[in-house]
Formats: C-alpha cells, sequence, structure tokens
C-alpha cells in the first residue's frame, strides 16, 4: 500500500511539473489560439485579390491569429465588386485559401452590414414581424355588416391574428408605456405596476371578449348581430417591423429575419449568403472559414411570429386570445392582470429570441462545423445573459476614450456561466475624434489592460479595413471610424511587439477558470442585461452575473453557490425587487437550505398571470419562511436550514462579517486593476498599473502556502519573486511597475521550503521636480458641436504639484452643458514650456502628465539567478538591508551611484526616398521633427533611421556592470541595433533597454529606427491644392488620376484616403527621438539566499 502510495504522489508531483512547463512555455511562445484576432471590413465593394492576399500575409507577418469579414457601406465610393455576385464570390473564396495557406482563422458576420440578420433575400413573412390593430367602435343592437378597416401594413405585407368584440370600457384608462410593456421596444427590467383596481366599466373583462374571427370573410368582410350597448370590434394582425439590416450596400440590404422563428432562421441562412458561401468553399468551411458573427444587435424588437399564440399557451399556461386587446392598449381584467400579461409577452419573447434566434443560429454554425460569436446585446427583448450564452464566443466592446466596457464584463460572466473559454470583444473602437491615425500601441494599452481585467481574453481589434491597393498610403478606411489596424499604418510591421505581449496575455487568461467571491442575480424582468459594478472590484471583490436561466442549474456545497460550469461563489445577490416567480423563489430556498448565503429583499409576490393567484399566495408562503423575521431595517439576517438570508447590508459588509478577505488590494492611492484565475493548483493574477507613470506598490493577493512568480508579457520572461511575505493569511508582494506597465503574478505550490528576501530597504530617497503644469484652455463640450462650457478655471484649481487627474463628468466639471448629449473635455496646457492638447471622453479619466517618457530610475532591481542566488542592481549608492526569509538581514555596499554617460553631439537621419523629407539630416541635438525648418522633415511620417557613434569609456565596461541604453521620450516606437546586433522593439516607455551583451569598449554604432503617426503627413498634404472632390469629410468620388493610374496634379500630396479626417491649421505632433540619450552603467552584486 506504502509503494503505491509512492507511485502516487510521484505520478501527481510528474503531472503539475507537467502542466507547469507546458504553461510556461505557452506562455513564452504563444499558440494561434492565444493571438488577437481583427475585424476585417470590405468597404463599399473594394475588393482585390492582391490586396487580400497583401492583407493576409500582412497579418501573419505581425501575429494576427484570426480576421472577422464584414461587407459594409460607409459612405466611400464603390469599387463594383457587388455583394453576392460571382466577383465577390470569388473573393470570398480567394480569401479563404489564402487564409488556409498561411495558418489564419476566418469568420464572417452572416450577412452585410454589422447589424444583424437580413438581406434582399428575406421574405416579408419571414421578416420581424409586429401586432397592429385597428378599433371600430358600434352600437347594438344592431347587424353590422361592412369591410373592418385593416391595420398598418408594412413592406407591402400584412395577416390577421383576430378579430375580437368586447363592450367598450368607459373613460380612457389605457396601459401606459406600451412601447416597453409590449415589447416594440426595449426597455430594461420594467416591473409590474402597483395598482390593482379600477372599475369595472373601465376595463375589458376577458371573460366578456368575442372571438369573431371565424366570422370574417378573407376580404376583411364581417357580418355580426351586435349585442346591445357600446362595442369595439378589434382587428389585431401582424406585419414586418421594416428593419432593414445595415449598413449594407444596396445589393446587400433587406428585411430583418423574424428572430422569433427557427424556419424564419432557417431560410435566411439556406437561401442567403452563408449557404452560399460555404457550398463556394467547399472542405475549407469548419476548417479556415470557422466561424459566423451576429455583431451587436442594432435592429430593434418584435414581438410576434406566426407560432406566437402556441408558443405562449406552452410556456405560460394559459391562451392569450382574451388579452389581444392589451396589445392596442386597452385594460382588460384589471391593471395589475393586464400588466402580468405584459409581463408574460416580454418573457416569451425573451424566450423565443434566445432559443430561436441565438440558439438556433448556434445550431445552424455546429452543423456546419462553425463556432458562433456574437455580442449579445442591443436594443432587442432578450436575456443578454442567456443570448451570450448560445454562442461558442460570447464578445463585448471597448471605445477608445471610454464607452461599453461594461459589455465586456457582460459577455466575461456570459462565458463564466455558461462554460465558455474565450470572451472575445470588439476592441479600442474609436470614434472620428479618437481615432484617425492618433493611436499607437502605449496609448491603448492601459485601456485594453483594463478589458483583460473585465474578463476579455481575446481581443478583436476595431478595425482592419482592406486595402484593394498596393500603391497608397493609408489608404481605405471604414469611413471615419475605427483605429486603423492595417498594413499601410506607419507603425504595422513594430506593432508585432504589441500583439506579442497581447498574445501572452491571452494565452494565460485563457487558462484555468475566473476566480470571484460574488454572483449578482439580474432577476426575470425581460428584456434584462446585467449589472456593472467597478465600485466592488476596487475593494478587492470580483463578480459574475447569473441569470435565471443558470440559477435553476445551481447547487450549494460547502457553503458555496456552485454552477454546472464549474464557477463557484461566497454570496448571491438578489435584485432590488419584491417580485419573484415561484420557481426561482424554490430554487433560492434550496440554496440557503443547503448552507448559501443569499443576500436581498423579501418578495412579495409573482410578477406573472401564469397560475394567478395561487402563485402569490406560495411566494408569500415560501418568503415567510425563507426570510422569517428579517425586514431589512431591524432584522437584517435570518437563519434558514445550513445558510442565511442577509437584508440591508451591503456586499462588502457581509463579506467581511464572514471573514473573506480581499482577493486583491493595492497600496493606498494606487490605481491597480487585476484579475484571478486558477489552473489546477495554480494561482494566476494579472496585475495592471492604470496610471501612465512609474508606480511602486505593494500588492496583497488572497493566497498562502504557494511561491509566488513573476511572469512577464512584454518580454516572457519568468522569474521567481525574490522579495515577499506572507501576512494575515496572505502573500504581499512588492512590485515596481512601469508606466501602464503590467505583470502576471502565478503562485504555485513548492514541495520545498523556497528561500526569499522579505524586504528591502534601499538608500536615499529620490525626490523628483515636479513640472510646471499650465492649463491654458479646458472646454467640456458636446461631440456633435450642441455646445459646451469653458471649464478652465475649473481646471486649473485641480492641479496639485504640477500634475492634474480628474474623472471627466458633470459633476466634477460643474454641470451638463448640452443635457442628452455625449461630451468630451477638450484641454490646451503647456508642461515645463511644452504645448499639448489632449481630448477625453466623458467619464473618462484625465490624467496630465499623460505619460512618462524616460521612466523614472529605480532604486534598485533584484533578478533571480538561481535557485540560491539573486543579482542586486544597485541604482543608488549606499547600503542596501535585505531581509531573508529565515530571519537574517543581509547588508549590501555599493560605493558609488550609477555611472551616467550622456549621449550627445550630432546625430545623422535618413529618411525614405517618396515621402518629402531629405534623404539626410543631420542634427546638432535631438528635436521633434516637427521643430525642423525643412517641410519635408517637420510634416514626415514613417520611420526614420537614426545614427551615431558613441564613445564608450572601457572603466565602464566591466564584469561587475550592467549597461543600460535610456533613449529617453520617443514618439512613438523603435528599433535598436547596436554594432549590428539586434536589441528589440520598444514601444512604451521607459524607453531603455539592455546593452550589455552588445557593448564594447571604445566606439559604437548605434541604429535606432524610429516610427512616428500618419497624422504630420496627413496635414502635410493639407497645406496644398486638394486633387480630390469632398462631400464636408467624405471622399465624393474616386478621382479619374486615381482611377486611371496617372500621376496626381498636386505631386506634393504623398498620402490618399478614403476620408479626410485633418485640416491644415491641426496641430502637428511631436515625433522622432526626442531624448535625452543615456547611457547607464549598473553595479551588480550577486546576494546569497542561504
Amino acid at each position: 500500500m506504502g509503494a503505491i502510495k509512492t507511485v502516487w504522489l510521484a505520478l501527481c508531483l510528474l503531472t503539475a511539473v507537467c502542466l507547469a512547463d507546458s504553461l510556461q512555455e505557452g506562455f513564452r511562445n504563444p499558440p494561434n489560439s492565444a493571438k488577437p484576432h481583427t475585424w476585417w471590413h470590405w468597404v463599399n465593394d473594394n475588393i482585390s485579390k492582391e490586396g487580400i492576399t497583401a492583407d493576409l500575409e500582412a497579418m501573419k507577418r505581425v501575429g494576427v491569429g484570426g480576421a472577422q469579414i464584414f461587407n459594409v457601406d460607409v459612405g466611400v465610393p464603390s469599387g463594383g465588386v457587388t455583394f453576392m455576385s460571382d466577383r465577390w464570390r470569388e473573393m470570398i473564396v480567394h480569401a479563404v485559401k489564402e487564409a488556409n495557406r498561411l495558418g489564419i482563422e476566418l469568420c464572417i458576420h452572416n450577412c452585410a452590414g454589422w447589424s444583424s440578420s437580413g438581406g434582399p433575400w428575406v421574405k416579408p413573412e419571414h421578416a420581424m414581424l409586429i401586432v397592429v390593430t385597428r378599433a371600430v367602435q358600434v352600437r347594438g343592437p344592431s347587424r353590422f355588416a361592412d369591410t373592418l378597416p385593416q391595420p398598418e401594413k408594412r413592406a407591402g405585407f400584412y395577416r390577421d391574428i383576430a378579430v375580437l368584440a368586447f363592450p367598450t370600457p368607459q373613460g380612457n384608462l389605457r396601459i401606459q408605456n406600451l412601447r416597453g410593456k409590449a415589447a416594440y421596444e426595449r426597455q430594461d427590467g420594467i416591473q409590474p405596476v402597483a395598482e390593482t383596481g379600477a372599475p369595472a366599466e373601465s376595463v375589458v373583462s376577458p371573460e366578456g371578449v368575442l372571438n369573431l374571427t371565424a366570422l370574417m370573410q378573407a376580404d376583411g368582410r364581417l357580418e355580426w348581430d351586435v349585442p346591445e350597448g357600446n362595442w369595439t370590434i378589434l382587428r389585431i394582425g401582424y406585419t414586418p417591423t421594416g428593419k432593414d439590416n445595415h449598413p449594407a450596400t444596396p445589393e446587400g440590404r433587406g428585411l430583418e429575419v423574424d428572430k422569433l422563428s427557427k424556419e424564419a432562421l432557417d431560410a435566411f441562412w439556406n437561401d442567403g449568403m452563408m449557404a452560399t458561401v460555404l457550398r463556394d468553399i467547399g472542405a475549407l468551411a469548419g476548417k479556415t472559414l470557422n466561424n459566423a458573427l451576429v455583431d451587436s444587435y442594432e435592429v430593434g424588437s418584435q414581438n410576434w411570429t406566426p407560432r406566437f399564440r402556441e408558443e405562449f399557451q406552452r410556456r405560460r399556461g394559459y391562451d392569450l386570445l382574451p388579452f389581444l386587446p392589451v396589445f392596442a392598449g386597452y385594460v382588460v381584467g384589471s391593471p395589475e392582470i393586464s400588466e402580468r400579461f405584459l409581463w408574460d409577452v416580454r418573457q416569451t419573447v425573451s424566450e423565443l429570441f434566445v432559443e430561436n434566434y441565438y440558439g438556433h443560429f448556434a445550431s445552424l454554425c455546429r452543423k456546419h462545423g462553425l463556432l458562433f460569436s456574437t455580442e449579445p446585446y442591443g436594443n432587442g427583448t432578450f436575456d443578454d445573459l442567456a443570448a451570450g450564452g448560445r454562442a461558442n464566443i460570447p464578445m463585448g466592446e471597448f471605445w477608445i476614450g471610454g464607452g461599453a466596457h461594461e459589455t465586456a464584463k457582460l459577455a466575461a460572466s456570459s462565458a463564466h456561466i455558461y462554460g465558455r473559454t474565450i470572451v472575445g470583444a470588439e476592441s479600442f473602437t474609436a470614434a472620428p475624434e479618437m481615432g484617425r491615425w492618433q493611436n499607437d500601441p502605449y496609448s491603448m494599452k492601459a485601456l485594453g489592460d483594463h478589458i483583460f481585467c473585465l474578463g476579455v481574453n481575446r481581443f478583436i481589434f476595431h478595425r482592419y479595413a482592406h486595402q484593394p491597393w498596393l500603391n497608397v498610403k493609408p489608404g481605405m478606411t471604414m469611413g471615419p471610424w475605427g483605429f486603423h489596424f492595417e498594413r499601410t499604418n506607419t507603425w504595422w510591421e513594430q506593432g508585432r511587439a504589441w500583439l506579442k505581449y497581447l498574445a501572452r496575455c491571452q494565452y494565460l487568461l485563457q487558462q484555468g477558470r475566473f476566480v470571484a467571491d460574488v454572483a449578482f442575480y439580474v432577476g426575470e424582468h425581460q428584456p434584462i442585461s446585467a449589472p456593472f459594478r467597478p465600485d466592488l472590484r476596487a475593494k478587492g471583490y470580483d463578480y459574475d452575473s447569473l441569470n435565471k436561466e443558470v440559477l435553476l442549474q445551481a447547487t450549494a456545497r460547502n457553503g458555496r453557490i456552485v454552477l454546472p460550469s464549474g464557477m463557484t461563489y461566497r454570496v448571491l445577490v438578489l435584485p432590488e425587487s419584491r417580485f419573484m416567480t415561484p420557481r426561482v423563489l424554490r430554487k433560492v430556498a434550496e440554496l440557503v437550505r443547503a448552507g448559501a448565503v443569499v443576500i436581498g429583499p423579501k418578495p412579495e409576490k409573482s410578477p406573472s398571470l401564469s397560475g394567478y393567484p395561487r402563485c402569490d399566495e406560495e411566494v408569500r408562503r415560501l418568503a415567510d419562511e425563507v426570510w422569517g423575521n428579517c425586514d431589512g431595517v431591524n432584522v437584517k439576517e435570518h437563519a434558514y436550514g445550513k445558510g442565511k438570508i442577509v437584508w440591508g447590508k451591503s456586499v462588502e459588509q457581509v463579506l467581511a462579517e464572514m471573514k473573506v478577505l480581499p482577493d486583491f488590494e493595492g497600496s493606498p492611492g494606487s490605481r491597480l486593476e487585476y484579475i484571478h484565475r486558477v489552473v489546477g493548483d495554480t494561482d494566476i493574477y494579472f496585475v495592471s498599473n492604470q496610471r501612465q507613470r512609474t508606480e511602486e506598490v505593494e500588492v496583497t493577493f488572497r493566497v498562502s502556502g504557494k511561491v509566488p512568480q513573476l511572469w512577464h508579457p512584454d518580454t516572457g520572461v519568468v522569474e521567481s519573486a525574490p522579495v515577499y511575505r506572507v501576512q494575515g493569511g496572505r502573500t504581499v508582494v512588492p512590485l515596481r511597475l512601469d508606466p501602464a506597465g503590467s505583470v502576471f503574478v502565478v503562485f504555485r505550490k513548492s514541495t520545498q521550503p523556497v528561500s526569499h528576501f522579505t524586504s528591502v530597504r534601499a538608500p536615499g530617497v529620490v525626490k523628483h521636480k515636479p513640472g510646471r503644469l499650465v492649463i491654458r484652455k479646458a472646454v467640456y463640450e458636446a461631440i456633435d458641436g450642441a455646445g459646451g462650457a469653458d471649464v478652465t478655471a475649473r481646471l486649473q484649481q485641480m492641479v496639485r504639484n504640477g500634475t492634474l487627474f480628474v474623472n471627466v463628468n458633470n459633476a466634477t466639471m460643474g454641470g451638463d452643458p448640452t443635457p442628452l448629449h455625449y461630451k468630451r473635455l477638450r484641454v490646451e496646457y503647456t508642461l515645463d514650456g511644452k504645448e499639448y492638447t489632449t481630448v477625453v471622453n466623458e467619464n473618462a479619466d484625465l490624467e496630465i502628465p499623460e505619460r512618462e517618457g524616460a521612466g523614472v530610475l529605480p532604486a534598485y532591481e533584484l533578478r533571480t539567478v538561481s535557485k540560491n542566488k539573486v543579482e542586486l542592481l544597485a541604482w543608488r549608492a549606499g547600503t542596501y538591508e535585505l531581509q531573508a526569509s529565515h530571519g537574517k538581514i543581509l547588508r549590501v555596499k555599493a560605493n558609488s551611484p550609477v555611472q551616467t554617460l550622456k549621449v550627445q553631439g550630432k546625430w545623422t537621419v535618413r529618411f525614405p526616398k517618396g515621402w518629402g523629407a531629405p534623404e539626410q539630416v543631420v542634427l546638432d541635438r535631438l528635436i521633434s521633427w516637427t521643430e525642423h525648418p525643412d517641410p519635408g522633415v517637420r510634416y514626415f511620417s514613417g520611420t526614420a533611421r537614426y545614427e551615431k557613434i558613441i564613445q564608450i569609456p572601457p572603466s565602464l565596461i566591466t564584469p561587475d556592470r550592467r549597461l543600460y541604453l535610456s533613449l529617453g521620450e520617443v514618439k512613438n516606437l523603435c528599433e535598436v541595433w547596436l554594432n549590428g546586433k539586434y536589441l528589440g522593439i520598444l514601444w512604451k516607455p521607459p524607453f531603455r533597454v539592455d546593452i550589455t551583451g552588445a557593448v564594447r569598449p571604445g566606439l559604437n554604432k548605434l541604429e535606432v529606427h524610429v516610427t512616428n503617426l500618419w497624422v504630420n503627413r496627413l496635414i502635410g498634404d493639407e497645406q496644398y491644392p486638394d486633387d480630390c472632390e469632398w462631400q464636408g469629410s467624405q471622399l465624393k468620388a474616386f478621382p479619374q488620376w486615381f482611377v486611371e493610374g496617372k500621376p496626381r496634379p498636386v505631386p506634393q500630396r504623398l498620402t490618399f484616403t478614403t476620408w479626410k479626417h485633418w485640416t491644415k491649421d491641426a496641430p502637428l505632433r511631436p515625433s522622432g527621438l526626442l531624448g535625452e540619450v543615456e547611457v547607464y552603467a549598473v553595479r551588480k552584486v550577486q546576494v546569497p539566499l542561504q
């Protein structure tokens, strides 16, 4: 038995080691599944085979794992390769074959446009449908013999549902907010109103509703003997909503398919684009083109389908026929009964939406070997979480400058509760002001890391506009939208370093299971989305949202709520509602009895007409049993079974009373984000510095008994954390994070004690003199130009020690200058005499200084060299005290500070031919290209090569030193060579690189390739007469010289693009190698851990 146990333990250890090794290898060299994807917009029929090949080869070169094809109309002149034409189909086949050759996954949006599922092949009877009514007033006794007026008819289609008659109610009692309540439009979280009574004569009695449907002839003629009194004849039917898919070119535009009908969706798939494309690509369907997409839902709601009545009967347990007058605004039975009926209508619409649109679309994808991706939210009446749960890859979105971040958390929750691995996001979407070639990888890094912390683990860039031409730059745009992730972008090739960083992050974030303490139940009121609680996450507790469908499958085990997906939570939080159906309440009671802690108010009644009024009696009885005397005011807890109900306390308070410490805490004043996942016995935390300045922090993790490692996604380096301590059952790890820096802190079990340091005390404190910040002009304004307010004085008062940080919102800006308009803050300022302009959208953060160029020098760095030894880099002179885990204090003395060599004198800068700048300039000192007298340099965009010979004294190159090259400030990315040795791409501060292995005594040849943004050249071109015709910012038509391939009339114009984003007077962007350039020689000391 002992031998068997020994072998078993050895196998477990071997398995753990193999898992650790594979995890580390996948991190260093991420597989294709971890690489970011991109949306690939084919714009206004401008498509070419050579462009497709060039696009895909460029994607492969920089590390894009997949592309999602869209066919869109954004107002660019047509290229003539019309949607679904033979030429278009050839382009699709070519794209799939080329992607297969290159090993790139493809996805395709299921129709033209980006929303939602429609096309010219959709027949009106298969379109989205709504209930329409027309009433006729008659008085009896009499004989009615006439043609009933037909209700509204759209798209040439109308069908009858029923003809009903009822005594005309007295007065004007009507259903309020009928459009939302009857699912004509989406309105989240509508609850039944409280009114129960109304005079009998003011309502329609359901028992008094007569069904005259069989008496009406096909032409609408009705013959009926009207009883005594005033009667209303109501003709009820359905017609298409009239919504088309958008934004599609004319050949791809048509009615949106019925979202409540599987039969309609089958016809949409089989008669249209999807079946055609899959037939055309043959065996590559499900292999290379392996995914179909439904983008964000933007085509409105519907409330009918031909089988709605029978589906309603099956699901709700009663016939809706006598309640149909409610669709015309009449109150049937009583206000409460009508409200309950409408609640049931919304419930049924939501269920059919989820099952017959999202669910059946997923089935069709599976049938053809495809995955299904979707952004499961928008303006339809459905349960967002359930819709996302039908997809293989639920997706959110996020915008540069702020916006839609809650959808990322929604998609992550959907993935977690339904057991999906990949959480996608339409990434870095940009409105015109925030895009237009202004963005570089570093400017987007903090935002991207924030989204990772919300649970996204696959970026899908918004966007790559297909470049059909090989001879122009920047070329095609998706109109004014997006951040221009194309092969024609200046930093495309250097951007591969950023993509490698993203792939390493995504690889780890795709492993294991998410860790959360709280489950927020969203409730039953349809339509419904998910709460967004950044306040809770800021306190170190993460959460998921879960819906009714998943809650009903939950169990309680060992005091935790457990889902079939494997997710577990410490508490379940109910929504603030006094309504709950008996079925859900029975589940809540079951969970509490089994040991769960549930926070929320006591329900009083059911919202549904199903089983009414017995349903209310059951709710009251069971609620009394579970909640007991807990009223949320005088009594805030009630034990029930093995668990308890809590009402009237915050989630944080309940967790604290349960002795559940925060999962993550940063040093006070820091702005850190995190996400926690667990893979077997390994805990993985991703930590992001959301400030664009260096932060030295202590981070506390709710982990003990494990050894922390630092996994650096920018380099792939994995090292043991040399300094940490266990405190109060948690592990505290000091971290030095670069501006917008990030690291994975990975905790693993160790089979033997691991020596480490618990603290390090460095000599001296370096005080950095704050910069001089002057706010010159600040305007809080509507983006659409509707107005604004001058807030210059307000911001001037917020400046502290040369810095400014504020969340831009109506409260901090002193009020709302333009209600109901989306706003931004535009700030002009000087920092140390240099002029800057920044624009921040409403609800985003403004931080000045925005970024740290060279980066603050550290006091020290510790690197693990071996199991028993670390390397101390002593950036300061003096004595370092290192407290070892075994209690011993080691003292290391550095006699001199870092040796600094300033690189001064002339620089040779070489520019590529054909882009306006001279072939070579010599700079006496480093300056921004925008400060150069030559307009060709001033307006240059692209990559320039800096060359310089650096004299390195032999005394700096010693075995006990490491040498670093600091480039200071770089706009925007660079690649570095020293003595012909490639040292990599620097895309974020500090722009500093270890040159120890490349430097030599004496003369050293330094070469730095610096790449800026397109902005300056585009502004430069605007200094010359235009040779294109525009409608505002929109290209009116492709100019004749362009179409015929002739020289352009104004040769000084060097760029060509399809949207005008910049004017001649727009401010230029600092560009080039700005410096200061310095070489640091840092003393290194080997320190034993034993």
